[in-house]
């Protein structure tokens, strides 16, 4: 299984750069390296090219679970201390334990993306009052039966948005967890798959119902990294994105695992917004109000658009259409026009003589009697 950003080795991913300069503790984090702090923030460009310091005036994603189901999280990073919950770990080498550790990076890119509390320096995610349920699946290898089983004991918990950063095969017991989370309603996010390693979008993004996520670039094109295909739904940013790392650190990746995370976070602040809607309704709502690009209305690269928060979040949207019901038979709504309009009447129908030959006879009877009266003078 390939992630959706990148393969780390050795600490360091092949797309990703880890700042190494700023190893820093939890206690050191701060006024102590203001010029630091605030390149990091700086260089998180997608925030501005998403109007999130608006977006966050309307919804921060509070009380909504995220579940990542990637390499566990590392839950002591200064920048999401507080927003991770205990998860679970499906590894072969951790299993038993709460998700809470990350020893690739992966994982705790994603969770800072989505859900990054700094105060004005360091990593802030799209959905800062969001929680992160780990779920660690994978180390530097992949199984699908631990991302599978990842998925059903995140359904189990509650969770509310998935955000699957990774690619891999079609797998049946895969699809099948995949069709149980969207009926359970939730919305389930994954990447479209990075050129070269994927051609075509990848399995779990390529199976119906899913958010399959593209990326684009600082200026909103299409990102070359991204792959293409029918199955895109929407496009965010994945171009040299920073985030946090393992161990205090930060690190900048190109990747659809990056606007995976980043559409997730958007998902979790449509789902704090408006509560009441299902998983569909909040996907109809980030589609209905992305920003087309390519060819007018859904295309191959950026799917139905890039994904536009800002207006997901106040837009006057309309709802989606209600299902077509399969039994009983439908009522067919009034056909308008003007109040009480009247019905002509239906045709008459008389029996008995015909007017004419009444007439008629009426006629011959008088000219006979004024006849008879003339003989009878003469």
């Amino acid at each position: 299984m390939r992630l959706g950003a990148c393969s780390v080795k050795a600490g360091v991913c092949g797309h990703v750069r880890v700042y190494a300069a700023l190893v820093l503790a939890a206690a050191t984090i701060a006024p102590a390296q203001p010029a630091v702090a605030d390149d990091i923030r700086d260089r998180q460009w997608h925030l501005r090219f998403l109007n999130i310091a608006e977006a966050h005036r309307h919804s921060q994603g509070q009380g909504v679970v995220v579940a990542v189901i990637d390499t566990g999280v590392d839950a002591t990073h200064p920048d999401l201390v507080g927003a991770v919950l205990p998860g679970i770990d499906l590894t072969a080498t951790g299993r038993g334990g709460d998700g809470r550790t990350d020893t690739h990076g992966h994982g705790t890119v994603m969770a800072g993306l989505i859900a990054g509390r700094s105060d004005g320096i360091g990593v802030l995610g799209i959905a800062p009052r969001a929680s992160i349920l780990p779920v660690r699946a994978k180390t530097s290898s992949y199984s699908n039966s631990h991302t599978t089983e990842g998925i059903e004991w995140a359904v189990r918990q509650g969770a509310q948005v998935l955000c699957i950063a990774s690619s891999t095969e079609p797998d049946l017991d895969l699809q099948h967890a995949i069709e149980a989370a969207i009926r359970a309603d939730v919305v389930v996010v994954a990447a479209a798959g990075n050129r070269p390693n994927n051609e075509t979008v990848a399995w779990p993004a390529a199976y119906p119902g899913v958010v399959a996520a593209a990326g684009v670039d600082q200026h909103g094109n299409h990102a070359n990294v991204s792959v293409t295909g029918p199955e895109v739904v929407l496009a965010a940013p994945a171009v040299e994105i920073v985030s946090t790392y393992p161990a205090g650190r930060y690190s900048h990746g190109t990747g659809t695992s990056n606007a995976t995370a980043i559409i997730a976070g958007a998902a979790a602040l449509v789902r704090a917004k408006f509560p009441d809607l299902t998983a569909p309704q909040v996907i109809h709502r980030l589609t209905a109000t992305a920003t087309d690009k390519g060819p007018p209305g859904r295309d191959d690269q950026y799917g139905h658009g890039v994904i536009n928060i800002v207006k997901a979040l106040t837009a006057d949207v309309p709802p989606t259409p209600e299902p077509a019901t399969t039994t009983g038979t439908p009522v067919r709504p009034p056909v308008a026009g003007p109040p009480h309009d009247p019905v002509p009447p239906a045709p008459q129908h008389h029996r008995g003589i015909p007017i004419g030959l009444l007439a008629a006879s009426t006629l011959t009877l008088g000219l006979l009697a004024v006849a008879i009266a003339w003989y009878r003078r003469r």
